[in-house]
């Protein structure tokens, strides 16, 4: 496994970015991951590359990078409950700057260099993200329709920009929410949507489950469903990615 830091041009600087992918000199299907609002950290590398271990070259991009490199905040190695207000006090004012105008200048710079890189195979590519990060991915893959084969989304607000956004998604979807982000009724408007724009996707609500189920450095960490996320987002990649 090779993984290492890079940088990306974009229209307003360079963005750092995490990236790991098989050894063995073999190309490779891209994965553009999104971090979750806490960005590129020790959890998100070990995503990254457990990911990449199957087979896939996998860019983590710190969405943040124009207030400087991830770490952009000072993040304690543990975001138990108590320190969760005081983050994202830091953070939201970060958040609310990366307007959609940012995510999709951005997702143009980071697919293009993705697809760029010596290992990854010609082809379409995948987007998948966490948190805010999910809906970066839908915003990505519905900008790039033609190029985006494949998009996951876990415990995000993939809803946010509505029904047109969904619309224009082609490429196969999963979207794996919370129990504590999305009651019954809103999971049933949402799934409509997605089957009124034909889309092919998987939606569903993880038993038990709060928001940022998936990251071990969280109180909301639930072992299990972190497992049902690989076994949706690993068969999800091998029907849409060329040699997946």
């Amino acid at each position: 496994m090779t993984a290492k830091t890079l940088h990306i041009p974009t229209a307003d600087g360079r963005a750092d970015a995490f990236a790991a992918f098989p050894d063995g000199g073999e190309r490779c299907p891209g994965v553009l991951m999104y971090a979750d609002g806490f960005g590129i950290r020790p959890v998100l590398r070990e995503m990254a590359r457990e990911l990449a271990g199957h087979g896939y070259y996998v860019l983590v991009p710190n969405v943040f990078y124009r207030n400087g490199p991830a770490p952009v905040i000072d993040l304690p190695e543990y975001i138990g409950d108590g320190a969760r207000a005081k983050v994202f006090e830091q953070l939201m004012p970060l958040i609310e700057a990366h307007t959609v105008e940012r995510v999709l200048s951005d997702a143009d710079a980071y697919l293009g260099f993705l697809t760029a890189q010596p290992e990854v195979v010609a082809g379409p590519v995948a987007v998948t993200g966490y948190c805010i990060g999910g809906l970066l991915a839908v915003r990505t893959a519905a900008a790039h329709h033609g190029q985006v084969a494949a998009v996951a989304a876990f415990h995000g607000p993939v809803g946010a920009d509505g029904p047109d956004s969904l619309s224009r998604l082609t490429g196969e979807v999963h979207f794996g929410h919370a129990e504590t982000d999305l009651a019954p009724e809103a999971l049933g408007e949402l799934n409509r949507a997605l089957d009124a724009a034909s889309v092919s996707h998987t939606s569903e609500i993880y038993p038990g489950t709060r928001h940022g189920f998936t990251m071990s450095d969280t109180d909301a960490f639930d072992p299990a469903a972190l497992q049902r996320h690989w076994d949706r987002l690993l068969p999800l990649l091998g029907r849409t990615l060329a040699d997946g």
